[in-house]
Parts: C-alpha cells; sequence; structure tokens
C-alpha cells in the first residue's frame, strides 16, 4: 500500500469474532465439501461432481433433453465449460448434443439411456455421501436450520431466483 491507503476505510464493518467464527468454518465447509463429493463420485462412478449435476439435470429433464444454454443455467456453468465437458461425456456415449429443432442456431444435449443408466448407478452412492457428510452430521432441527440458512444467502447471491428457482419452484 502506499499514501493513505494503509488507513482502513472508515464505513467497514469488521467482523467480530463469532461472525469470523461462522465464515471462516463456511469457507472450510466450501471448499471441503466439493472435494470430498468429486472423490466419492470419482472413485464409484467415474465421473466428476460437475458430470453428475449435468447428467443428473438431464435426467430431470423432459425427453431428458435440455438446450446447452439452459443445461449451463442450470449447473451455474458458462457456455465453454459446459460444452468441454458434455464433449467428454459425449466421448464416453452418456450425453449426445444435437441441432435444436425449434432453434437451428441453438444445440440441444441429450441423456443417452447409457447415460441414464449411470445416473441411476451413481445416485445411491452420491446420496449416501451427501447424507454421511452433511445431512446425519447434523440433528434434525439443524437440517431446518441449514435450509433457511441457506435460503437466506440465496436470497443474497441470486435475487433474480435464476438458480434457485430452478431447484425450488414454490
Amino acid at each position: 500500500m502506499s499514501g493513505g491507503e494503509d488507513a482502513a476505510p472508515d464505513d467497514v464493518r469488521w467482523l467480530d469474532e463469532s461472525e469470523m467464527r461462522a465464515w471462516l468454518r463456511l469457507v472450510a465447509v466450501l471448499e471441503l465439501l466439493p472435494g470430498t463429493l468429486d472423490a466419492q463420485l470419482r472413485r464409484d462412478a467415474a465421473m466428476t461432481h460437475f458430470d453428475y449435476m449435468v447428467v443428473s439435470q438431464l435426467s430431470e429433464a423432459p425427453g431428458r433433453t435440455l438446450r446447452m444454454t439452459a443445461l449451463a443455467q442450470r449447473t451455474n456453468a458458462t457456455l465453454p465449460r459446459l460444452s468441454h465437458v458434455v464433449r467428454r461425456l459425449e466421448e464416453r456415449g452418456l450425453v449426445e448434443r444435437t441441432p435444436c429443432p425449434e432453434d437451428r442456431r441453438a444445440t440441444d444435449a441429450r441423456l443417452t439411456d447409457g447415460g441414464l443408466a449411470a445416473v441411476v448407478a451413481a445416485a445411491p452412492g452420491h446420496v449416501r455421501a451427501v447424507r454421511e457428510h452433511v445431512i446425519d452430521a447434523l440433528e434434525p432441527e439443524q437440517v431446518g436450520q441449514l435450509a433457511g440458512i441457506a435460503e437466506a444467502l440465496l436470497r443474497r447471491l441470486d435475487p433474480d431466483g435464476r438458480m434457485t428457482d430452478l431447484y425450488d419452484p414454490s
């Protein structure tokens, strides 16, 4: 820092000890949980957590098909990242891309029968990992509190409901 930049701005509400403790624990969870879920899926299903999110979103879509732009929104991915992942899933025979019949400029991604079988095979292990590392670590009332905390954070992070509404249409 140079000049007057070494002084803290007066308008900053610094975290108190309790807030810092909560924040640092959330950061630790955000760092550790993705790797834990990824490791389980790589070991048991030969796919990453993001791969699983892609194929599971397709498995729940009508006709197991979504436009790439809609799939990108549902997975919070950029189109280049999603395209790369879908290409890898195509090489494994799990997904296929086709021109969108309603808009030839758009591309659809469709889950193949092999992709559906992969999701069905991966789901039990993934649910066991989520239960082991998140749900069963909490008391029943804490599960409700976690839902409330996540909802409060999502109102700030996703004020337009771009992703939130996809998972909770109520």
